[in-house]
């Protein structure tokens, strides 16, 4: 009688999460146990499964993202699966840490801020373009509806503050962190070369300033809504804070250092994007969401440490 060879894949630790999320979903290991003896398309799936082709789809790209399956284009330009071995290894960890990824990410949508301070010119708008509450009424920003915001905006002189939990246990120290906003000046209606000085403060402490060149509307925003004109696109713009200084956009911007945060896993980040009174170029901020602009991201915290 010949073997059965079992192809096992062996998983580290810092994957255990993903891998046990992916094998959560009922749908996700039926479709497993429809390709286990041979590859299927994702309508072959849907038929022998009763479920619907998108729900398919998604179901198994997230099986794609750990591995666990495997996609090739077929004769009709159509999605084969196959699963890509039969048993897993998960290595469990042994010392604090070895559970996370190298990289833990936190999304925040722009409508969750803590406080704020805003003037008109000022607004909320959703993904298709509507407003919440009224348009230059600061009060519009106090709102339960401000969570679905797309798009925020004040001039002069404001900021946004949020709350970011810290996902690393106790003990557990980080090389580098990174924060990354779209985001461009304000004016009204839109301005090329409307210069404003947004800065980034973390926990209180000034990380840098990015000068925006101007409130961009030249043309239309990747994911801007069709029903909406005046600023379109931001720039995306990225703040590091690492164990000698802080940059911005690569280039060096403050001796903030990791050190000098005090990060504490059991208290919030706090994360502020202002336009200070005093600043030189004090014009105001528009500031994107996921479904606005031209970078599909919301807020981007991001907690870095060189080796898991």
């Amino acid at each position: 009688m010949n073997e059965i060879k079992q192809d096992t894949i062996r998983y580290p630790s810092s994957r255990i999460v993903d891998v046990a999320k992916a094998l959560s979903g009922d749908v996700r290991v039926r479709i497993l146990e429809a390709l286990g003896e041979k590859p299927m398309s994702v309508s072959q799936l849907a038929e022998a499964l009763g479920v619907a082709q998108p729900t398919i789809s998604i179901n198994v790209q997230i099986l794609e993202s750990v591995e666990l399956v495997s996609s090739t284009t077929g004769a009709n330009r159509e999605k084969i699966c196959s699963v890509t071995g039969r048993s897993i290894l998960l290595e469990l960890p042994v010392k604090l840490g070895e559970g996370l990824h190298r990289t833990e990410e936190l999304h925040m949508p722009i409508g969750m801020y803590a406080h704020c301070m805003t003037q008109p010119t000022c607004g909320i708008v959703t993904k298709d373009g509507s407003y919440v509450g009224s348009v230059d009424d600061p009060r519009a920003f106090y709102l339960p509806e401000r969570v679905d915001a797309s798009l925020l905006w004040f001039s002069g002189a404001g900021y946004f503050e949020y709350y970011f939990a810290n996902p690393m246990p106790p003990g557990v120290m980080i090389d580098e962190l990174w924060f990354s906003a779209e985001l461009c000046s304000e004016a009204p209606h839109f301005h090329m070369d409307w210069p404003s000085d947004i800065s980034l403060f973390i926990n209180d402490q000034l990380v840098g300033t990015f000068t925006s060149p101007g409130d961009l509307g030249d043309r239309k925003g990747k994911l801007t809504a069709d029903k909406w004109s005046g600023t379109e696109y931001g720039q995306l713009t990225e703040w590091r804070i690492t164990a000698s200084g802080s940059l911005v956009n690569g280039n060096a911007s403050s001796t903030v250092t990791i050190a000098s945060l005090d990060l504490q896993y059991n208290k919030p980040i706090r994360v502020r994007l202002e336009v200070a009174e005093d600043a030189a170029n004090c014009r105001g901020l528009n500031l994107f969401g996921a479904n606005f602009g031209d970078h599909r991201q919301d807020l981007l915290l991001s907690f870095i440490r060189y080796s898991e």
